[in-house]
């Protein structure tokens, strides 16, 4: 059964691009978690449709905490970026006061999350890579993992430092970070899936972020309130907003997103079974 509020979603998908074109306010100054919500809707009302069991039909309140979990994960990048300055908003004169702006900013990250592990979701139900796995078992020393944590905090701080040259770190550092942690935590964590010898996971983390950071700049180009990029050296044939060379960047960024994910949630609920 396709879920009520999965036709809601599409209706509402469905509106925003119309009015990409008609421009009716204040309907055009909200695009963007009216849409994303519609994704989330939609794709929530499929894969329920298709294993009878999703996030927002059977696991509400983890989905709510993943809206907020979103929230606190932007505005650390929205933090990152004041150095770095590879993305400006503009359009957003349509906002009359700071407050309104402070609550578009924080429902529109709290899109993030829930849209991308709701790709996730669907990929897993559709069982595209539920058979693919790696020959080898790969066991990971302590040394390594600490290795590689350093490296995360090198990746921190390079690109505040020299933001021109480091800028991509920024999305890899975080990963770098916490998939070690959380794989020594008992935590879900992508060295884990390879340590088991499970790319299922990996695997549609890597699709969901490319289904996403197209979405992401489709939609982004057609709206009124909207991000811009300013990417040093890269910065040329570009596909909506985004130069080519930086949907390359979504494919580390999926990974992050997981690891952050799991790590904030492991700092209030200890042990808990896969999303996925």
């Amino acid at each position: 059964m396709f879920r009520t509020y999965g036709f809601i979603g599409i209706l509402l998908i469905l509106l925003v691009e119309i009015n990409f074109f008609l421009k009716i306010q204040p309907f055009a100054n909200w695009y963007f978690p009216i849409i994303w919500l519609g994704y989330i809707l939609t794709i929530d009302a499929l894969v329920y449709k298709i294993r009878k069991n999703s996030l927002i039909s059977n696991r509400f309140l983890r989905f709510l905490g993943m809206a907020i979990i979103s929230m606190l994960i932007w505005f650390i990048f929205e933090f990152i970026n004041l150095p770095v300055r590879n993305w400006n908003y503009s359009g957003l004169e349509g906002f009359s006061s700071i407050q309104l702006r402070a609550l578009f900013g924080s429902l529109s990250f709290a899109t993030v999350l829930p849209a991308f592990f709701e790709t996730v979701e669907l990929i897993r139900a559709i069982r595209l890579f539920d058979k693919v796995k790696l020959k080898k078992r790969y066991n990971f020393s302590k040394g390594f993992l600490h290795a590689i944590i350093l490296l995360g905090v090198l990746s921190f701080i390079a690109p505040l430092f020299f933001p021109r040259f480091a800028f991509p770190l920024v999305w890899l550092s975080f990963f770098f970070i916490l998939d070690p942690i959380n794989y020594l935590h008992n935590q879900p964590s992508i060295i884990k899936h390879l340590k088991d010898r499970k790319l299922v996971i990996p695997l549609s983390l890597l699709v969901a972020g490319i289904i996403m950071g197209f979405l992401w700049e489709f939609w982004n180009y057609w709206a009124i309130p909207k991000w811009t990029y300013d990417i040093p050296f890269v910065g040329f044939f570009k596909i909506f907003e985004m130069p080519i060379l930086g949907y390359l960047g979504y494919f580390p960024f999926s990974f992050e997103l997981y690891a952050m994910y799991w790590f904030i949630r492991s700092l209030f609920i200890k042990k808990e079974k896969l999303l996925v």
